[in-house]
């Protein structure tokens, strides 16, 4: 059976060999991960270039996905390795990086901090593990309580519950990232930190200077960027795809709450034709553990009945002991959700307007897909990937070939849920000969038989993106 989500690798000390990528490949990464928050320049090129000599070597297309480490608001470095908080006990958080730094006064990076917080807020450090209460604002100092204590180390990050704490979406390193990921021909680039569409504009200013086409994924991880549906329909819309970053979003937001975003946040990306991504945690005892916990099982086989178009590992990959196993075991998780039968069929949008004659098409095939029998797959020629990606909303059993002569196309399809992407130039093909090629080209990684039935979508204007205006049913002949 053909894993329908995909699953995204962070590339890290304990992946980036050549060796572990091409094992990591066999278990089934679909995207490679390189975390900017991480590395250097010299690094992200080296395991860039590793990830292609190795797919080519295999003949697979992954995809290869830029993440920028955005604004995140951070305590200083302390004055000593760490510092135990008590319960009860007082600290100030200060802004003047001339003050003497104790076991009771920390600095901070973000400037506006005083007037950013109110008496009685909640402040949360090292992912939400430290909680303080504000009782009081003196200058440039924010004196608080310590409501929830525990051990802090230099550099952890620092949220109000509720969001509100908020920096310029692109930093001067995210720049520099940014020509990087163009340098490198990146597929995906995930924008830290967007609280509204408008974050989207550097990146793209940026982008458009250097004539170079990378589609934005934005993670949604502030309080901001859930605040209403409008804020988030409209981030959506601005994007090219979504990831559900639960790090910081249920720092913010809370945890209990997160639930319930996760959801919306995948229906309304797959309702606007964007794939999403769902990250965070999803493994984190395999960090260290040979097998996950069945709470971890659920959580990813959640966000597959949700329909995320893949699940993310973080440190489970990049540092963690066990890559390939725990990869191993986010595939068996995705298949043994996608035997339940609400991810095999789907009535989405049967009773909506369809805007666009691809959109129509690619929504046809998958219903006929699913509902006319002895049908083993869809095919879709495509040039941009578009109508795959469509094609891709409606839950199915099954696979959608996607067939492409641009190897792009091909990698940034290796991202949306129930696409193989096949490289095949068909394009000097036309009439008759079209149809046998295609079925050919899919024949075996399909397994037909004769007789089985497969559904073709394509264009009949070659060379231009989202004109697919064709399809057909064809039963094939051996």
């Amino acid at each position: 059976m053909v894993r329908r989500t995909k699953i995204v690798a962070t590339i890290g000390p304990a992946s980036g060999s050549r060796e572990m990528i091409g094992r990591l490949l066999d278990k089934g990464v679909n995207v490679f991960r390189l975390n900017f928050s991480h590395g250097s320049a010299d690094g992200h090129r080296q395991q860039a270039q590793i990830i292609r000599e190795v797919c080519a070597e295999k003949k697979i297309y992954a995809a290869i996905l830029g993440d920028l480490q955005g604004p995140k608001i951070r305590i200083g470095d302390l004055h000593k390795e760490s510092l135990t908080l008590p319960d009860g006990g007082e600290i100030t958080l200060t802004i003047d990086d001339s003050k003497e730094k104790t076991d009771s006064c920390v600095s901070v990076g973000y400037k506006a901090l005083p007037s950013s917080v109110t008496v009685g807020d909640t402040l949360l450090l090292d992912d939400g593990l430290i909680q303080l209460t504000v009782n009081d604002i003196e200058g440039d100092d924010v004196h608080c309580q310590i409501k929830v204590g525990g051990e802090l180390k230099s550099r952890k990050g620092l949220n109000r519950l509720g969001g509100g704490l908020s920096a310029p979406a692109i930093t001067e390193k995210d720049l520099a990232d940014i020509e990087l990921a163009a340098e490198l021909k990146l597929d995906f680039l995930a924008v830290s930190f967007p609280s509204c569409a408008d974050d989207l504009i550097p990146v793209k200013q940026k982008l458009a200077t250097l004539n170079v086409t990378i589609n934005i994924i934005s993670k949604i991880e502030r309080a901001e960027a859930v605040a209403s549906d409008d804020t988030l329909n409209e981030l959506i819309k601005a994007s090219d795809g979504v990831m559900v970053a639960r790090g910081d979003l249920g720092v913010e937001i809370g945890d209990a709450q997160l639930i319930g975003v996760q959801k919306k946040i995948i229906r309304q990306a797959r309702r606007a034709n964007k794939p999403v991504i769902t990250a965070t945690q999803m493994m984190e005892s395999m960090i260290n553990a040979p097998v996950p916990t069945r709470a971890e099982v659920f959580d990813v086989a959640n966000a597959v009945l949700d329909g995320t178009d893949a699940v993310m590992l973080s440190a489970e990959t990049a540092t963690g002991k066990y890559p390939e196993k725990v990869v191993a075991a986010m595939a068996d998780a995705c298949l043994g959700a996608e035997q339940h039968p609400d991810t095999r069929t789907s009535g989405y949008r049967i009773d909506k307007t369809i805007g666009t004659i691809n959109e129509s098409i690619a929504l046809a095939a998958i219903y006929a897909a699913n509902h006319l029998e002895n049908v083993k797959a869809s095919i879709c020629l495509t040039e941009s990937g578009a109508t795959a990606l469509i094609m891709s909303r409606l839950s199915s059993s099954l696979p959608i070939y996607g067939i492409s002569r641009h190897q792009q196309t091909c990698q940034r399809m290796a991202l949306y849920r129930g696409v193989v992407p096949i490289f095949v130039d068909l394009s000097h093909n036309n009439g008759d000969t079209l149809y046998p090629a295609a079925l050919e080209t899919a024949a075996k990684p399909a397994s037909l038989q004769q007789g089985d039935r497969v559904i073709i979508t394509y264009g009949d204007i070659h060379g231009s993106g989202g004109m697919t205006n064709n399809v057909k049913i064809l039963e094939y002949q051996g």
